[in-house]
């Protein structure tokens, strides 16, 4: 859920954006903005379909030895992501408030 909630915001946020005048074009710091932002967002996308894939499988098979090395690999994904955003929000939003 709150990966669906991150990705909702995101569009929104790059939609609202779009229709004040800044796109990627703007400025460096636009174009960098929507470069490390859009980045993760497309990998929270897979993630999200990692997922769901996996929760499937999960029903089909149950819990194998297949399937708990896939959910461990998902965890570090997800954890790895986690660390990524800690660094995007603090040199992309934080920065630009102090």
């Amino acid at each position: 859920m709150f990966g669906l909630s991150f990705l909702a915001v995101e569009i929104y946020e790059f939609y609202h954006l779009y229709h004040l005048g800044a796109t990627i074009q703007t400025s460096a710091f636009l174009s960098s903005f929507f470069t490390l932002v859009g980045t993760h967002g497309l990998h929270v996308t897979f993630g999200l379909i990692w997922l769901i894939v996996l929760m499937i499988q999960l029903n089909k098979h149950g819990i194998t030895r297949e399937n708990t090395r896939r959910l461990m690999c998902l965890s570090m994904f997800w954890h790895f992501l986690d660390v990524v955003w800690i660094g995007v929000f603090t040199f992309v939003y934080l920065m630009g408030v102090l």
